[in-house]
């Protein structure tokens, strides 16, 4: 069943198109069909002529699964196969909170941010490929990483300060 997926929430229902994240569909896509992904992304940045998939050897082939099983941090397990999902801690407002699912922060978000600067519903934050990782969601006054505006998803870590509105959410583990 090499190159088809579907999207899996961790409950196991299938998340409509609108709600997926920062790695959309990859919860049970295999090595292989990553390996494909990476090397046809290689084709394309190339200059001059680079063979398909399926024209390059078998060796060649195992080493692109083994260089993304290394980034994916899975080994050959399927993403969903990895395990529980680690704890994250953040610190904001003075009060610490742990979550060990996705989550949303903003006004109206799972982390509340209560301040007229951040958006309802502001960043999103997600555990994908072994870590945490953070992504604004088009809110107007955007999400800040340690002093710089985000413009995509950005992996984290602890001590990383994220800046929503006025206020400063502290990663304090992973």
């Amino acid at each position: 069943m090499a190159g088809t997926f579907v999207p899996v929430r961790r409950d196991g229902s299938n998340p409509p198109a609108t709600d997926r994240g920062i790695i959309d569909g990859v919860a049970t896509i295999d090595i292989e069909v990553l390996a494909r992904a990476a090397y046809d992304a290689y084709r394309r940045a190339q200059k001059g002529t680079v063979p398909r998939w399926d024209d390059i050897s078998e060796t060649e082939q195992r080493a692109w699964q083994a260089a993304v099983s290394v980034v994916s941090s899975h080994g050959d397990a399927t993403l969903t196969d990895a395990g529980p999902t680690p704890s994250i801690v953040v610190q904001v407002a003075g009060r610490t909170q742990v979550y060990s699912t996705d989550f949303t922060a903003g006004r109206q978000g799972n982390l509340t941010v209560s301040d007229d600067h951040a958006s309802n519903h502001h960043a999103r934050f997600q555990f994908a490929h072994g870590t945490w990782y953070v992504e604004d969601l088009s809110s107007t006054n955007g999400t800040w990483l340690n002093g710089r505006r985000m413009f995509s998803a950005q992996r984290l870590k602890k001590g990383d300060k994220l800046k929503i509105g006025l206020i400063t959410i502290l990663v304090v583990s992973l």
